[in-house]
């Protein structure tokens, strides 16, 4: 079986390689000039990966490139989205594309070590539109062709759409949560270093995103406080969207805003992450209020 990839970026080629370590036989196809003559390519591969950039900008959520990476998969053959979209964005796709199946498999990737986390997985989740035999069998070729994980799950779409976002938002609130703490420990005189350490021995906390100062990783990024990375602040600014349109909340929403105006408040204050901002949010949140 061959095995396509759609995109080279951190996320696709760390996938790509650990799939060619275990010996599968894999086309790799992205605008690089590398991969660009293997576009004609991807049509024959049995599953595609789909690993492209899903923006969150001024206008919006943007699903545009992986409708267009679809476009290359050949008729009877899978295409399993890794890129982080909307809930109802693969339905919608798998609508388009009926003569594909179109699945949905998040990735949960630390840019810091995303070689490692493609070939040790704590988690291999696939969500299918249709919960037909069809489909379900063609989830399990998927999951088989991935490396094992302690938590394996096929399941309907929405759910594995939502289970990236959710992740996400719960481990920005723990930034936000450890950085609100720290102003915290500053005006009482304390010292958030013992603060955090006794915190974070609770097993129900754990020491996970509760350094204050740390960069996200991505390339020319420096140290600095509030949630960055190529993930949380996009994500965040399209799940605050999103259950602003589906759910209605008022309560919740301004939940949600608040937090994501705290965030950007410790991301400009120290200058951290502030190009991916700017892309999300546009240029005029770079400017501090006075």
């Amino acid at each position: 079986m061959q095995i396509g990839f759609g995109g080279q970026g951190f996320i696709g080629k760390s996938y790509a390689d650990d799939m060619e370590r275990r010996n599968h036989s894999v086309v790799r196809y992205a605008l690089e000039k590398e991969y660009l003559d293997n576009r004609g390519r991807i049509a024959a591969c049995a599953i595609v990966f789909i690993a492209v950039p899903t923006p969150t900008t001024p206008k919006g959520f943007d699903y545009s490139i992986v409708e267009q990476s679809l476009k290359l998969v050949g008729k009877g053959n899978v295409a399993v989205i890794k890129s982080t979209v909307l809930p109802g964005t693969t339905a919608k796709l798998q609508k388009k594309f009926p003569n594909i199946y179109v699945m949905h498999s998040p990735e949960f990737l630390v840019l810091k070590q995303a070689a490692e986390d493609a070939a040790r997985p704590l988690r291999n989740i696939i969500g299918v539109v249709k919960e037909s035999a069809a489909a379900k069998a063609k989830a399990k070729e998927v999951m088989k062709v991935l490396p094992r994980a302690p938590y394996e799950l096929i399941c309907p779409i929405a759910e594995a759409e939502l289970i990236k976002y959710a992740g996400n938002f719960f481990l920005y609130l723990k930034v936000l949560y450890g950085n609100l703490m720290y102003e915290m420990a500053g005006a009482v005189g304390a010292d958030y270093d013992i603060l955090r350490e006794a915190v974070a021995a609770d097993p129900r906390v754990g020491p996970s995103h509760l350094q204050v100062l740390h960069d996200s990783g991505h390339k020319g990024a420096k140290k600095g406080r509030g949630a960055g990375g190529v993930c949380f602040i996009k994500d965040v600014a399209a799940l605050a969207s999103f259950y602003e349109k589906k759910v209605g909340n008022k309560a919740g929403a301004k939940l949600i805003r608040a937090a994501i105006a705290k965030n950007i408040e410790l991301l400009v204050d120290s200058g951290k992450d502030l190009d991916l901002l700017a892309g999300v949010h546009g240029k005029k949140v770079l400017k501090k209020k006075k």
